[in-house]
């Protein structure tokens, strides 16, 4: 199917580190922008950071939250937490935003609140953020190149967030335990490294972040997957499923497909072909990069 008739594809983005004083709250900063493409949609897929989107031009179309309950909406600004199951994006042939990729480690900082109070959740972004919302959604649409939209956004979050609101050492070190290993550490061993008995790491990992240890550790091994996959898919390295699964700390192939159906919505292959064109993503990064 082509894109709007008479206009011409349109496809770029670009990608940035956050300033200093927020690396560890926000993993990156994702900007993205796409016209004169087919209509399309993109998959909010489960990951072990929280999403901030601000858009440029059109608003953001969710078809289907990753709660099924909450109904479809159009968003100038969307905050989302921790999830397990996939939320469905549309497009009419064009799209554009700044996507972040918050830590759970930083909510408080930035929302004034855990992450737990979003799990399995897509909300407007000012009832998150308050006027900052909308004060980023005017000023992101006035830069115009990404470096000067990024640093915009240093200067708005740096001065709205309080990097006082940490939350404890130990449950941070029990994030940053779990996540560096892919997912791969067994709760009780995460609860032994931190000193925990198992049930109060699982108690402290639900009100601090929205997911439970074995939820958490299920969703970094699957992020850390189909980044790999769409990596080696669109770069020269070879991809096998099989190698995937063993990389990535899977039973056997049919585990890691089993997983992409029941996290993504989807067999990995149908995903690449739905996501192969797609830009809101930014171009591809590894866990925390």
């Amino acid at each position: 199917m082509a894109g709007e008739p008479g206009t011409a594809e349109v496809s770029e983005s670009a990608r940035a580190a956050p300033a200093a004083p927020l690396r560890g709250l926000v993993a990156w900063y994702s900007g993205y922008r796409q016209k004169g493409v087919p209509p399309g949609r993109h998959r909010g897929l489960p990951s072990p950071y929280l999403t901030l989107i601000i858009t440029l031009d059109d608003p953001l179309t969710v078809a289907r939250h990753p709660d099924p309950a909450d109904p479809p909406g159009d968003y100038l600004t969307l905050a989302g937490g921790l999830h397990t199951t996939p939320a469905l994006i549309t497009h009419p042939g064009r799209q554009s935003g700044i996507q972040l990729a918050l830590s759970p480690l930083g909510a408080r900082a930035l929302f004034g609140r855990p992450a737990g109070e979003l799990a399995g959740i897509d909300v407007d972004g000012s009832e998150v953020l308050g006027a900052i919302a909308r004060e980023l959604h005017e000023r992101l649409r006035g830069a115009d190149t990404w470096a000067a939209r990024f640093a915009l956004l240093d200067e708005i979050l740096l001065d709205h967030a309080d990097l006082d609101q940490q939350v404890a050492p130990d449950i941070a070190e029990a994030w940053r335990l779990l996540t560096r290993s892919g997912g791969r550490i067994q709760a009780g061993e995460l609860a032994r490294r931190v000193g925990w008995s198992p049930r109060y790491l699982q108690r402290r990992l639900l009100t601090e972040t929205g997911l439970a240890p074995k939820a958490a550790a299920r969703v970094t091994r699957f992020d850390r997957a189909r980044r790999t996959l769409q990596r080696q898919t669109t770069g020269a390295g070879e991809c096998t499923l099989a190698r995937l699964a063993a990389g990535c700390g899977y039973y056997d192939q049919a585990h890691l497909a089993r997983e992409f159906r029941e996290l993504a919505g989807c067999p990995p292959s149908t995903w690449l072909a739905e996501e192969f064109r797609n830009v809101q993503s930014g171009p591809d990064t590894q866990d925390g990069e």
